[in-house]
């Protein structure tokens, strides 16, 4: 309570306001005053902060536990129970693919870009994970970010060594002819599957690029620039930025 709103963000990695949200959501879930059974000794909001706290330092919940005077079980069941209920709210979900669309005149120029958490080695299937550009064992997370505000507007999810472009295919982004997609070298192609697109010029082998095309490479990386900063924001949890030590099926959701 003490800290400025700006050292709150530091802390939690999230704004006093979120905070407040998430609170609101849980506390008739988590608040078992004057009701049968058990009853955490955390108040509500300490419950909150214990769950922001893994995914924002990601220490062990061993660790964790030993600092809040908790078990580390119960710390496990916490972090379970906070995210399938802020899910379940409905507050916290993304628009999806079908406001690209239906609320088309809000999002006009698009940036699609991929980034990769490093994952433990898997006992089964190495090769399916297995990133030849990070040299590890991965998961690939595709953001779809409106260039204006910077809101993700959807994503999807892919092992490492699956391609960039061949995780746009497959997971088909419903993008009107009018509206403008932004991407970076990994998306040679892009414009068979949609004509507005954009794409920084590829050197030819052997060759150079004109004052023209570097020109041009150059104020496209300014502009989509913000998918960039969208990466950076998702990894100040360290959940997302360090190696996963998680199962691989609530991945998305943490996301």
């Amino acid at each position: 309570n003490h800290l400025k709103p700006s050292a709150f963000k530091r802390r939690c990695g999230i704004h006093r306001e979120t905070f407040a949200q998430m609170v609101e959501v849980l506390r008739p879930h988590l608040d078992r005053t004057g009701k049968r059974g058990g009853q955490c000794k955390l108040s509500v909001e300490d419950q909150l902060l214990v769950v922001l706290e893994y995914w924002r330092e990601y220490r062990t919940q061993f660790h964790i536990a030993t600092t809040w005077g908790l078990s580390e079980s119960a710390v496990c069941r916490l972090i379970r129970k906070v995210e399938t209920l802020l899910m379940n709210s409905g507050k916290f979900r993304l628009p999806g693919k079908k406001q690209l669309y239906q609320n088309a005149n809000l999002w006009s120029v698009l940036v699609v870009d991929v980034t990769e958490s490093p994952i433990e080695h898997p006992q089964k299937k190495q090769r399916r994970y297995y990133s030849g550009k990070k040299k590890c064992h991965t998961l690939k997370t595709q953001v779809v970010v409106n260039q204006i505000s910077g809101q993700i507007i959807c994503t999807a999810f892919g092992k490492g060594q699956v391609h960039d472009f061949r995780l746009f295919k497959t997971h088909r982004i419903p993008m009107l002819p009018t509206q403008v997609c932004l991407a970076d070298k990994g998306y040679q192609g892009i414009a068979n599957l949609h004509p507005c697109s954009c794409i920084p010029i590829k050197k030819p082998r052997k060759g150079k690029l004109s004052k023209a095309e570097r020109r041009h490479n150059r104020t496209l990386a300014s502009v989509r620039v913000v998918a960039e900063h969208v990466n950076r924001k998702l990894k100040i949890f360290r959940i997302l930025a360090e190696r996963y030590r998680n199962r691989r099926k609530r991945f998305g959701l943490r996301v």
